[in-house]
């Protein structure tokens, strides 16, 4: 599922090719909304809300889309060849004089009353990247179920609302833990360090065409997806396990000597491997 810098680069990317202009083509292409026709009106803005999108229209209409984990939004110019995908993926076209934006698999397609948005955002937690930010609640929420372990409390956009599961595994890797630790035993100069330390990730991200959260110019990221490859600053191999339950349960990366706390199994039985000292850490 796209993080919060994701969305908040294709906010961007709508909002500048539309906002302003008067839409000449309205094509929704899911039956509900298959006899909407918004031409001749004009596009207001996007803006993102944690990972939904909220695209404002005069007279009052918003049209709310989520890309969940495989949904996206592309904008084409004048003449430009549509390449997001298959055309029975598009879900929606809206196009002014000279962009076009094509939405591909978006699960989730809501036009509403722009005065109803709170129906559908009002139960996110601060947005990371959002004017509504407040890192004393994010804490307050994420310390509020103290035996919930920390990475599904991470990932609980009522929470904190824009982290997804790369920044959950190079967070809990940033401050120490495993993400299978309970939020109420992260020591409590870790936990004030938590919501800080996630807002200038997003921010440092949301203008990079590649995210990065090691500052390391052969590496972009500590942990995630790097399963079984050597930790970039012990020399442990990274592990790999699934958290949280059914569909909700995400690939989940950890060094097991580095981090501390619960785990789904033990760490290296052999303990911490020689260092490396040519290798960044």
């Amino acid at each position: 599922m796209p993080e919060g810098d994701t969305v908040w680069q294709a906010a961007r990317r709508l909002h500048e090719a539309l906002a302003g202009k008067a839409l000449t083509v309205s094509d929704f292409r899911v039956p509900r909304y298959a006899t909407v026709d918004l031409a001749g009106r004009t596009v207001l803005g996007t803006l993102p809300r944690g990972k939904h999108l909220l695209t404002r229209f005069e007279g009052g209409l918003t049209l709310h889309t989520h890309l969940r984990m495989e949904g996206s939004w592309k904008v084409y110019g004048t003449g430009e060849r549509w390449r997001g995908g298959p055309a029975h993926q598009i879900r929606v076209v809206l196009g002014t004089a000279d962009r076009t934006a094509v939405g591909y698999r978006l699960q989730v397609l809501e036009l509403l009353r722009t005065r109803e948005e709170e129906r559908v955002v009002g139960h996110l937690g601060p947005d990371l990247l959002g004017p509504d930010w407040d890192p004393d609640r994010a804490l307050a929420n994420l310390l509020a179920d103290p035996a919930r372990p920390l990475g599904e409390a991470l990932l609980d956009q009522r929470n904190l609302a824009g982290i997804g599961n790369i920044y959950k595994s190079e967070l809990c890797f940033l401050l120490g833990v495993t993400p299978w630790l309970p939020v109420g035993a992260l020591p409590a100069d870790r936990a004030e360090k938590l919501p800080p330390l996630a807002k200038r990730l997003l921010e440092a991200n949301r203008d990079r065409p590649v995210r990065q959260t090691t500052g390391l110019h052969r590496h972009d990221l500590f942990v995630y997806g790097r399963a079984p490859r050597p930790c970039l600053r012990c020399r442990t191999p990274v592990r790999e396990a699934d958290q949280g339950d059914g569909s909700r349960a995400r690939p989940t990366y950890w060094c097991p000597t580095c981090q501390t706390g619960p785990a789904p199994f033990p760490g290296p039985p052999q303990g911490r491997p020689a260092r490396d000292p040519h290798h960044p850490g």
